[in-house]
């Protein structure tokens, strides 16, 4: 076979794969939202309090302990598990237990989950519970939101931020 009839076997095949892949690039459609629905999405990591809190050790046992460990306290790994409630209108939506990760059951707990709702207004509460309280909600926010039509709102969360954020 002839140099030039390799080339021109290369130049065709190279440009059937670069159509077929701009073809593949926007056919078949995906819908991220349904066309006739708002989309609620809540999403957050976070890691809850220790199940235990942390004891101050004294001199006699951070001298017990080998150099590169010493440290002025002793903390429990394991976490509690997250408490999260969404309402919508004064109606509980969604409410959710959600175990820390981590083989020692001491990293963040995550939350992802979508809801559908029609399009309008809306008053939406989400509730938090990081600590081993029993009565109240560690954090609580509320929100008058308007959903549109196949537009998403998200929920998401960072202590350091101040709490809930809803856009």
């Amino acid at each position: 076979m002839s140099k030039a009839l390799r080339y021109l076997l290369q130049a065709v095949a190279y440009t059937t794969f670069a159509f077929v892949i701009g073809y593949l690039s926007f056919w078949p459609r995906y819908n991220y939202a349904s066309p006739d629905t708002a989309a609620v999405k809540l999403s957050l990591s976070h890691a809850t309090e220790r199940v235990a809190p942390c004891v101050q050790l004294t001199p006699q046992q951070i001298a017990a302990l080998a150099p590169n460990m010493r440290r002025s306290q002793s903390c429990e790994r394991q976490r509690l598990p997250l408490l999260l409630q969404l309402e919508v209108d004064g109606n509980i939506t969604f409410e959710l237990q959600s175990a820390p990760t981590g083989l020692w059951e001491d990293g963040p707990a995550s939350v992802y989950e979508r809801f559908e709702l029609p399009p309008g207004a809306y008053t939406i509460t989400v509730r938090m519970r990081d600590s081993a309280r029993v009565d109240t909600w560690d954090y609580t926010h509320t929100e008058d939101v308007v959903l549109e039509a196949g537009r998403y709102l998200t929920i998401t969360f960072r202590a350091e931020n101040g709490g809930f954020r809803i856009r």
